[in-house]
């Protein structure tokens, strides 16, 4: 309980630091919706799902990609954030206060999360505009895309405990900046989460199969009705959702362990 009221304390305090801040809020929003209007309306007459080029098609097999891309690319901010903070002997000076030892990290990842989410509704909102129907290929229910969102949530919050990894062992919140954008890109592109799997090469489609990304993006879809299911023997395709939660549990036990180990003995 005593860490828990540590986290909660440093999450406050870096969702007040967000709030007068606004264009960090702002500028995490614009990206995301920039994305799903240009890969709606760019790409949206000529990818192939299934045997259909038809863009509604498309526009509804995207979003769930889409969801996922901007949940895990907070990552990069949490980590800059991170950074920040040992650049000016912040993360020295809750060091000397009597907390867990965890609390800094656990408030930051709670903060971010906040974050996360409210840019994922606005997104949600943005994709119900350009003409995202939840239920496109078969009915679903609202606990089926609540446990959709979830899902996308855990999967974020797990990426930003590599991102404060990333910021606690670079030296500069650029350095971490670049950091955990570099390794986002292959994981998030070697994926379903904008083409089918299947029209890869084998050796490529077997990467973006066992992806810990693709299993998030395919359990979306199959709990939002989605089409483009992609149609695979790989254990994360056939049980996506168990896939998700699992890949995500992981991340997090790995690197919240790496993550507290490394700050008790970075420096500014």
């Amino acid at each position: 309980m005593s860490t828990m009221g540590d986290s909660l304390v440093i999450a406050r305090r870096n969702l007040i630091r967000m709030t007068r801040i606004p264009e960090m809020v702002l500028f995490g929003l614009v990206q995301p919706v920039m994305f799903v209007i240009l890969f709606t309306y760019v790409f949206g007459g000529s990818m192939k799902i299934g045997n259909s080029t038809d863009p509604d098609i498309y526009k509804n097999f995207l979003m769930a990609g889409i969801f996922a891309q901007t949940v895990t690319f907070a990552t990069a901010g949490a980590g800059a954030g991170i950074a920040e903070d040992m650049h000016k002997g912040l993360i020295d000076r809750f060091r000397s206060l009597p907390m867990a030892r965890g609390a800094v990290l656990t408030g930051r990842t709670f903060a971010d999360l906040v974050q996360t989410t409210l840019t994922l509704v606005v997104l949600a909102v943005v994709a119900l505009i350009v003409g995202w129907r939840p239920g496109f290929a078969e009915s679903t229910n609202i606990g089926q895309i609540l446990g959709g969102f979830g899902l996308l949530l855990l999967l974020g919050y797990a990426f930003t405990w590599i991102g404060a990894l990333i910021g606690l062992s670079v030296r500069t919140p650029e350095a971490a900046t670049s950091g955990g954008l570099i390794w986002l890109f292959p994981v998030t592109f070697i994926s379903n989460a904008f083409v089918d799997s299947s029209q890869m090469t084998p050796w490529l489609r077997h990467i973006a199969e066992w992806n810990p990304f693709s299993a998030t993006v395919q359990a979306c879809r199959e709990l939002f009705g989605d089409p483009g299911l992609s149609q695979s023997g790989a254990w994360p395709m056939q049980h996506p959702v168990w896939a998700s939660l699992i890949y995500s549990a992981l991340i997090i036990v790995v690197f919240r362990t790496l993550a507290v180990r490394k700050y008790r003995s970075a420096t500014a």
